[in-house]
């Protein structure tokens, strides 16, 4: 069954119960879904076809404090990341209008109801998502699970969106003077240091 969102005017498979998306949402947990209902927002604001790494990053800082204090720069370089975030629609992203964000990440995905088990994101694809965008929320789904956590936070994603060097999100990183590398390793050596206590 399909199910039309006014955020963006696509459509996305809907559960058997009715609850949209539930074997992917259904995996996130409260304050990252939340996130990600904030990204689908933004998108549709920006007029873009689809949710992409970038406006998963820009809501990620915004409402996630654990994703602000895991860059290592503190409030100032989280300040020039969100500058350079906002500046979307006029300065650097420009060059993306229009285009679909696929960095070559191939979409990971925890098995949805009628998916047939492949493990990938409705079958390779989310409607209203670039690939990077998806690959991203599968990784941070598949962090979540390696840590022994039922539900991806927002560090989960973090490290998903840092750990693809071809993706917006890294690419705006990368302008702001943060080392993608160092934050996903900074992020697993948490996800290390909280399994062991």
């Amino acid at each position: 069954m399909r199910k039309s969102t006014p955020e963006t005017g696509t459509t996305r498979d809907t559960g058997p119960a009715g609850q949209v998306g539930a074997g992917f949402e259904g995996r996130l947990g409260e304050e990252l879904a939340a996130v990600v209902a904030g990204a689908r927002r933004r998108a549709f604001r920006d007029g873009d076809r689809q949710v992409d790494t970038a406006h998963l990053l820009h809501t990620l800082l915004e409402a996630d404090p654990r994703a602000r204090a895991a860059i290592a720069g503190g409030p100032p370089q989280v300040a020039r990341l969100l500058g350079y975030l906002a500046q979307r629609a006029i300065g650097y992203g420009v060059q993306w209008s229009g285009s679909v964000e696929d960095s070559g990440a191939v979409p990971r995905m925890c098995p949805r109801d009628g998916d047939g088990g492949d493990g990938r994101l409705g079958g390779g694809a989310l409607s209203g998502w670039s690939p990077a965008a998806a690959a991203a929320m599968g990784g941070a789904i598949a962090r979540a699970g390696a840590r022994g956590a039922s539900r991806a936070e927002g560090p989960d994603l973090l490290a998903a969106l840092a750990g693809d060097p071809e993706c917006r999100a890294v690419e705006v990183l990368r302008r702001a003077g943060v080392d993608a590398e160092l934050l996903v390793a900074a992020l697993n050596g948490e996800m290390r240091q909280e399994s062991t206590t």
